[in-house]
């Protein structure tokens, strides 16, 4: 990460007017959410006016706010890394080991960086009012798509699973408006995958993607939710990219939850009841 501007904000900080310093320590603390907002947002964030957004800008030698978010998307860029090199067949145990969890580690860093820009929102609305929800995934984003069934069923959304390819294209055979197909692939690249969500969105189906946003499963979304990390997947299947799909829908449940209120959390309340209810009678 190119950190310089970040840097250099935070070693000019204490020499800035008092109302420019609450602008810088607002962009130090969000640099994600300042890539995107306005001047408007950013002056009602620090507790400004707008002048003063634009003040700061040019006391950081800077020609104005759009030069300010040019210099905050190059500070957020991935760059390359010790942390980030694949497990090599050599390698010791513990070593792998620490290669593994440093490389899922940097990967929910990298996606923290990504969350500002992602549409949960728009998610959120689509999946309340959905008449079911499927989750599409192949392999190891199968697995994924699965867990997240798991969860979003207890919402009292209908979900449905397809995890192989004649599933898929059977359920996109016979989708319909109102349905919502989350398609999950660390590649985009799956063919029967692809097929399935042209099938669905050409039957008027909203179509959300967990995938590489240059991909061809890409193409076929209305909704986009970059996860694509690096990591080799020649030998070993998805490790980092899995966690970061994972964690991506946990959060989608829960501002889907959120916005359901009470609803919600009534259906979440019933579902743990049950298994409440029942386990005494299981231990017997």
């Amino acid at each position: 990460m190119n950190e310089a501007f970040l840097s250099e904000v935070g070693e000019r900080q204490s020499s800035l007017s008092p109302a420019e310093a609450r602008v810088a320590t607002w962009i130090l603390n969000n640099p994600g959410e300042a890539v995107d907002a306005s001047v408007q947002t950013v002056a009602a964030h620090a507790a400004v006016s707008e002048p003063t957004v634009v003040r700061f800008c040019r006391s950081m030698g800077l020609k104005g706010y759009r030069d300010l978010k040019t210099q905050l998307i190059a500070s957020l860029q991935k760059t390359e890394s010790y942390l980030h090199h694949d497990v090599a067949m050599g390698d010791k145990p513990t070593t792998a080991a620490v290669k593994v969890l440093e490389s899922a580690i940097n990967s929910l860093v990298d996606l923290r960086q990504q969350i500002f820009t992602m549409p949960f929102e728009a998610a959120s609305d689509k999946l309340i009012t959905a008449r079911q929800v499927v989750f599409a995934g192949l392999g190891a984003s199968g697995h994924v798509a699965a867990d997240s069934s798991h969860k979003f069923f207890r919402l009292g959304i209908p979900c449905v699973l397809a995890l192989d390819s004649p599933t898929m294209l059977q359920q996109a055979a016979v989708s319909r408006p109102g349905d919502v197909f989350i398609a999950i692939s660390h590649s985009g690249a799956w063919p029967a995958l692809i097929e399935s969500m042209k099938i669905a969105g050409q039957r008027g189906v909203e179509i959300i993607a967990l995938t590489d946003p240059s991909a061809p499963l890409a193409e076929t979304a209305s909704l986009i939710f970059p996860c694509h990390a690096d990591e080799d997947t020649n030998i070993y299947t998805p490790m980092s990219s899995r966690l970061a799909q994972l964690t991506v829908l946990d959060a989608l449940q829960v501002s889907v939850a959120l916005k359901m209120g009470t609803a919600a959390e009534d259906n979440l309340r019933s579902a743990k009841a049950a298994l409440t209810t029942r386990s005494d009678t299981w231990r017997r």
